[in-house]
């Protein structure tokens, strides 16, 4: 499987650096830490200086393109990780697995295999002196629903920043949740810092992401974030950084474009933001300046609710949770995602002033293999495949596309089944949709209509530690560990 990785970063928030050179896809790669102790897993036999380790860093990062760049030239998702994959054991190195472990996992998230991806690219969410203290402290604080209090507090806000983690996209689940709710409040702008510009017109006519909308929109669930937003009638907006601009720069680029393309010509828009990691951090100094949040605050006056949603849910590891959130979970067993307040309404952050309110997500569960929050806190249902469609071919990918889209819409779920026999879930919205099961060559195997009703909230689950593993045997696919 190759080592697990943790990441410890020397800056406020992870980076993440992008360059628009191809219109079909970002490439994107790990600002990695230019000093020596920056993975934990280092050994301590040989420690490199940190010019090595920068060299090492970077001499990693291009080859990570490099392999990139070679997968998306392969025809369908299946191949394109099958090309990721085999780089990714045939490499060798601290620094290549550290950076290509994550663009492993975006590839393993853009297939539905969420604990995969977690395998591929994890960290330890560590204390730090900035944390606040528990909210368990004292009687001060009390839990509330997430999806109940986010909405509250939005309420007289005229914008709400929501992080994700790239790699976990339980953190894009309550987002998706709460558009119609916000959107109930007058919020009217969708904004998320994955798309693409040059599709922003096209996208709002077609009303559904494709290829050429974004990078992390090829992952269903951000698909659906965008397909949710234009259901309900948002102005969808792209504000990615058009140049070859970083760090601080990019974070600028993106403050002026998010501003002007939402407020230009929509004086009274109300606008709510989709970005990744610390973007959304409203004080303190980030990659050597301002982060896109903080510079959005000063072009604009506006003052947005800041959602922090990568610190607090549950790793596979116990070890790799932030204490505070594995003492909530041992007291409360929450359910859905929650947030502490005081009576008054005030809300509590783990990191106050960088972030207004922070978010505990439950612990994940498992039912066929997949993780609950696929049903998005209660918005959509499971709904069971075998491999009828799959013709005997393995591995075979099952897709779901509501019936009204095109073939090129990224779908609402999809799946690997990896050998004849297996039983999963897709998760789903009830209506009807149009099933397909590919090859690793992208040749359509089979295709079907189904309709998703909707049924009684599914209960219980396997915590992932317990999952048993798969009967599946298929050579090169290393399928029992979840790669």
């Amino acid at each position: 499987m190759g080592a697990r990785r943790h990441m410890l970063w020397p800056f406020s928030g992870r980076c993440v650096r992008r360059s628009l050179q191809s219109a079909r896809v970002a490439a994107i790669g790990l600002c990695a830490a230019w000093i020596l102790g920056a993975c934990a897993t280092q050994p301590a036999a040989w420690q490199p200086s940190p010019a090595q380790w920068q060299a090492e860093q970077i001499a990693a990062m291009n080859r990570a393109q490099a392999i990139m760049d070679r997968a998306q030239r392969q025809r369908g998702l299946l191949a394109q990780y099958a090309v990721m994959r085999h780089a990714y054991f045939a490499h060798h190195g601290r620094a290549f697995h550290v950076i290509f472990g994550q663009y492993l996992s975006w590839y393993q998230t853009f297939l539905g295999n969420y604990i995969g991806a977690e395998r591929s690219f994890s960290y330890a969410e560590l204390p730090s002196s900035r944390d606040a203290p528990s909210p368990l402290d004292g009687a001060r604080w009390h839990a509330v629903p997430a999806l109940d209090a986010i909405a509250a507090l939005a309420r007289t806000r005229r914008a709400v920043f929501f992080n994700e983690n790239h790699s976990a996209p339980i953190t894009r689940t309550l987002t998706v949740a709460l558009l119609a709710r916000l959107r109930a409040e007058g919020y009217d702008t969708f904004a998320a810092e994955t798309l693409y510009h040059s599709d922003s017109a096209a996208l709002m006519r077609r009303g559904y992401a494709t290829a050429a909308s974004g990078f992390y929109t090829e992952e269903p669930i951000e698909a659906e974030l965008v397909r949710t937003a234009l259901q309900l009638g948002y102005r969808v907006i792209a504000y990615e950084a058009a140049t070859s601009a970083h760090r601080h720069a990019r974070e600028r680029e993106e403050a002026a474009n998010l501003y002007r393309r939402a407020f230009a010509g929509h004086p009274d828009a109300r606008l709510v933001v989709d970005a990744g990691f610390a973007h959304i951090k409203k004080r303190g100094v980030y990659l050597g300046g301002h982060s896109m949040a903080e510079d959005f605050m000063r072009i604009s006056g506006i003052d947005p609710l800041a959602v922090e949603q990568t610190m607090l849910f549950g790793h596979l590891r116990a070890a790799d949770n932030q204490p505070i959130w594995s003492a909530v979970m041992r007291a409360l067993h929450p359910t859905q995602p929650i947030v502490f307040e005081t009576r008054h309404g005030k809300p509590w952050s783990l990191r106050p002033g960088a972030y207004d309110v922070s978010v505990f997500f439950p612990p994940q569960l498992l039912q066929r293999g997949r993780p609950t929050w696929l049903g998005l806190w209660g918005l959509r249902d499971p709904y069971q495949v075998e491999d009828s469609l799959c013709m005997q071919h393995f591995p075979c990918l099952i897709e779901a596309r509501p019936v009204g889209e095109g073939h090129d819409a990224i779908p609402s779920d999809r799946l690997v089944l990896r050998c004849a026999g297996e039983i999963r879930q897709l998760w789903l919205r009830p209506g009807r949709y149009r099933l397909s099961a590919r090859d690793r060559s992208d040749r359509l195997l089979g295709q079907a209509r189904i309709e998703v009703r909707p049924q009684p909230a599914p209960r219980g689950g396997t915590p992932p530690r317990l999952q048993r593993s798969s009967h599946c045997t298929l050579p090169g696919w290393r399928i029992l560990r979840g790669r």
